[in-house]
């Protein structure tokens, strides 16, 4: 009974550190990450291309889905590469208040190698008020994200 419940123990301990793993990600009910939009097309292509269902891999309990083999390669050799700042959420609105805000996959930035997102539906494009001031919106967007995270 004892190595019954020992075994349990570590069940449980890992099911929920790996959901816990991606608790600050931009996931969708189903665990998908972004919407579904192929993460390695922004750095390949400098374009947001939506993922395939033949293309999935799953990274710390979070779905990834790409527009290619060669892309889905290219994330498993190196994930962290493409993963996006802030866990996907909106960079200008976590920079603002240090809120979860979703985003639209097609607005987006890379900036010295990583990958920001942002918020844009009716006439609310965050990408260009993050544009105006990036140096200090980057600064408060990382303080937030710590505090958010730690």
């Amino acid at each position: 009974m004892k190595k019954l419940y020992i075994l349990f123990f570590l069940f449980f301990s890992i099911s929920t550190y790996s959901q816990n793993d991606n608790i600050h990600l931009n996931l969708n009910k189903k665990n998908i990450a972004i919407d579904g939009y192929d993460l390695v097309s922004y750095f390949k292509l400098n374009d947001s291309k939506t993922g395939k269902k033949e293309f999935k891999y799953t990274y710390q309990a979070a779905h990834y889905f790409f527009s290619s083999e060669s892309h889905m390669q290219s994330f498993k050799i190196n994930p962290k590469k493409y993963l996006p700042k802030f866990g996907g959420w909106c960079a200008f609105s976590m920079a603002k208040d240090g809120k979860k805000e979703r985003v639209d996959p097609k607005s987006f930035l890379i900036i010295d190698g990583e990958l920001y997102l942002f918020y844009e539906y009716y006439f609310k494009d965050k990408r260009e008020k993050w544009l105006e001031s990036k140096s200090d919106l980057t600064k408060q967007a990382e303080q937030n994200w710590k505090k958010i995270t730690n």
